[in-house]
């Protein structure tokens, strides 16, 4: 049996995608101006276990600092400039807190795909933290918020220190044994790389009771037909031209 699927058709990659500096309060912001509904972003752990927005294990790619993200506490992260390598309109945007984000997605009513990104050694450590920290910001709301990781570990830790939290697997490879490893995940759903789905690959997972999200589909054409298909979301950085 398929569970009720709460999110909307499209979600935002990362805030606002390529339009503003990804994983910052300014993506969140200028996707909610574009009508987004619902928000992908990547969380990991400061070195004082604080959870924040980033992408990669370094710093180096979207702020001014240097170095890996998990060898700088939260007083040293909140003054690096994570807005001017994208453009002149976001200098001084600041590296944002779990926290402050979900508070910020709460208040416009917008929901949330959390997706854990352990720096290397860290995949039990953070999938628990992580997890732990989404249920206690994100209590007592209507929906909840999804979990997400490439990481395995990540996922069985967060399922330990947050049962109640849905999750889904994300796959960049259609492994042989994609289902057994949702199922022993206790996931509701599958993230594939657009690039892996078909049509019949959507119909095996939904008959096996698991929704299908894909990543990363710019192309208008390309995400209709995916959601022709049935796939039940579709993450995207054209949060201008697919509305949720």
């Amino acid at each position: 049996m398929l569970i009720d699927w709460p999110y909307p058709k499209i979600i935002a990659h990362r805030g606002a995608g390529k339009l503003a500096p990804e994983n910052t309060l300014a993506a969140m912001k200028l996707g909610f101006e574009f009508g987004q509904r619902m928000v992908e972003f990547d969380v990991k752990l400061s070195a004082d276990d604080l959870p924040v927005l980033m992408h990669d294990a370094s710093v180096d790619r979207t702020t001014n600092g240097s170095g890996p993200l998990r060898q700088l506490v939260w007083a040293q992260l909140v003054k690096l400039d994570a807005g001017a390598w994208h453009s002149q309109a976001f200098v001084g945007e600041a590296i944002p807190s779990l926290d402050q984000v979900l508070s910020y997605l709460q208040a416009r009513a917008m929901l949330a795909n959390v997706e854990i990104k352990p720096s290397p050694g860290l995949e039990t450590h953070s999938g628990g933290l992580i997890a732990r920290a989404c249920a206690s910001l994100w209590a007592n709301q209507k929906v909840d918020l999804l979990l997400s990781s490439f990481s395995e570990p990540a996922l069985h830790a967060a399922r330990i220190a947050a049962p109640q939290l849905p999750r889904a697997l994300l796959m960049d490879r259609l492994f042989p044994d994609w289902l057994a490893r949702c199922k022993r995940l206790d996931c509701v759903a599958v993230d594939w790389n657009e690039r892996v789905v078909n049509a019949a690959l959507i119909r095996d997972a939904h008959a096996a009771g698991l929704r299908v999200l894909v990543y990363t589909v710019n192309d208008v054409d390309r995400a209709q037909q995916l959601l022709a298909w049935g796939v039940d979301s579709v993450i995207t950085d054209a949060v201008d031209r697919l509305k949720p």
